[in-house]
């Protein structure tokens, strides 16, 4: 056994996983892809703590800034992004700005506003919102008073500045709307040329903590009319610990309007549902709004996040690609009230859609680098999947997340490569007889050779990529044109050589 393979199995076995920066290294020079791609390109390799900027310059660090809660990251404003989010210590409001999602980890960080040191707002200050409405700026975000810091409202800071981080915030007031009780996380979006408001709060007669409410804006300052409820915590997973609808976040598309919103305890309970509507309903009607039965993102034991909730959404640096903005924790157990443990990063990732135009959100993705999709070239539109553990060949996989790979240093030597599931971050690709499977690391030569692969260029186009057994040089990977990954000697039929030649797309540019 070589001191290559001894040195990989013992980081295998200690961490779990292999760290993003040997991936770089992993790869031959000879790799597949003529667009740039993190794993591949020197001059863009990953560091140790996972981070990149490939593809559509979606960031693989995870997180993406540390201890930032209920993370709100705007749209390119003038070519920049910028980042508000709770601070632990829930005294003030800090914006960050960046012309790249990922140079928003580095950026330096500038207070715009401080709870003040007694009366109203000097309590909690909790989940501030940026917006830009008509050439000013707007912070929306919850604050308790000094003697009672759980007494929590909605209030707003105005700024006629271009830049959000200058120095030119006025305080305008409290939102009020139809009732003075526990009110928090409101956002504000547009759709059909009007603008609406949309929060949490405590609705008297109603026995939950917080339900979901909208309306129509008179002003960024105001709200008109009569608030609608159109979410109430019944199911099961939103009455963890508490009842709680919270957080919500819009996005139109397809058709419809999308409100992700979270619920339950701020634990390893907390989770994210999902309203919709049609975009030409009435959307202060509430039956135009249904709730999906089950929650679209929770907690999720093998890539170790726990609690991933509060989200807002932007894109990635191409302008197009919808990109989930959201906080969790990488530890279950905490100690006292988890509302004070610190460690709720930002984390940013792709958000896919399915072909019925609903969003599918995999799973809160764990460290590591860039996250790829494979997709045989005699199969335009269907993707590598593992279902029931066995790699598949399929379209529109619902289950984004069993589509998932990262490209990792292979196990039998320098120039391997090994494909690791993402959602299953224990398994790798390995090939069993005449098919391929994601089965859990074993520390043995025999595992080592079958799960280890030659990456080289598309058999069938130079700009794809083809993967090459490690022992044997004359056998690929290959789809079998009937939905089954196999292995075998694809010869010279173009058709052949197609179905052993895959098309990588890095997250989040497919």
């Amino acid at each position: 056994m070589t001191s290559d393979k001894l040195s990989r199995r013992g980081l295998l076995h200690a961490g779990g996983g292999l760290l993003a920066a040997g991936t770089a290294a992993a790869l031959p020079a000879s790799g597949a892809w003529a667009a740039p791609a993190p794993a591949q390109r020197p001059d863009r390799a990953a560091t140790t703590d996972g981070s990149t900027s490939g593809g559509a310059g979606l960031p693989t660090r995870n997180p993406l800034v540390a201890q930032r809660a209920d993370p709100f990251i705007t749209r390119p404003v003038s070519g920049m992004y910028y980042l508000t989010g709770s601070v632990p210590e829930y005294d003030r409001i800090v914006v960050r700005g960046a012309s790249t999602l990922d140079g928003l980890a580095s950026a330096r960080e500038r207070t715009v506003w401080r709870r003040p040191t007694s009366g109203r707002m000097g309590g909690y200050i909790w989940a501030p919102e940026l917006h830009r409405i008509d050439g000013r700026w707007y912070i929306y975000f919850a604050a308790g008073d000094s003697d009672q810091p759980f007494r929590i409202r909605t209030y707003v800071l105005e700024s006629a500045a271009a830049d959000p981080r200058a120095d030119a915030w006025v305080l305008r007031g409290q939102v009020t709307t139809a009732w003075d009780t526990f009110t928090l996380d409101a956002t504000t979006f547009v759709h059909r040329d009007v603008r609406y408001f949309l929060w949490a709060q405590s609705e008297p007669g109603i026995a939950t903590n917080s339900n979901l409410y909208i309306a129509e804006m008179a002003s960024p300052l105001a709200i008109k009319g009569d608030p609608v409820r159109i979410a109430v915590p019944t199911l099961s997973w939103e009455v963890q610990g508490f009842r709680v609808n919270e957080g919500p976040a819009v996005l139109v598309r397809n058709g419809r309007v999308f409100v992700t919103f979270s619920a339950s305890a701020t634990d390893h309970r907390y989770c994210m549902g999902l309203l919709t509507a049609d975009e030409n309903a009435d959307l202060l009607d509430a039956r135009s709004w249904t709730k999906s039965p089950q929650p679209v993102f929770g907690t999720n034991e093998n890539t170790r996040r726990y609690g991933p909730g509060h989200n807002s959404f932007t894109v990635a640096d191409d302008g197009e690609t919808d990109v989930l903005v959201y906080h969790a924790r990488d530890y279950r157990d905490i100690t006292g009230d988890p509302l004070f443990d610190p460690n709720r990063h930002t984390r940013v990732q792709r958000l896919y859609w399915n072909a019925d135009g609903t969003p599918s959100f995999g799973v809160p993705v764990g460290d590591g680098g860039t996250v790829l999709r494979l997709s045989p070239m005699d199969a335009p539109g269907a993707y590598v999947r593992h279902f029931g553990y066995l790699l598949r060949v399929e379209g529109n996989v619902r289950e984004v997340a069993d589509s998932q790979f990262r490209l990792v240093p292979g196990f039998s030597g320098a120039g391997r490569v090994a494909l690791q599931s993402v959602n299953f971050p224990d398994r790798y690709a390995r090939v069993d007889g005449t098919v391929l499977r994601v089965d859990p690391y074993e520390d043995s030569d025999a595992y080592a050779s079958a799960a280890s692969f030659v990456q080289v260029r598309g058999l069938a186009d130079r700009r794809a990529t083809s993967l090459r057994l490690s022992d044997d040089a004359d056998v690929y990977v290959t789809h079998d044109g009937n939905g089954r990954l196999t292995v075998g000697r694809p010869g010279n039929r173009r058709v052949d050589r197609e179905r052993a030649t895959f098309r990588i797309s890095p997250d989040p540019a497919d």
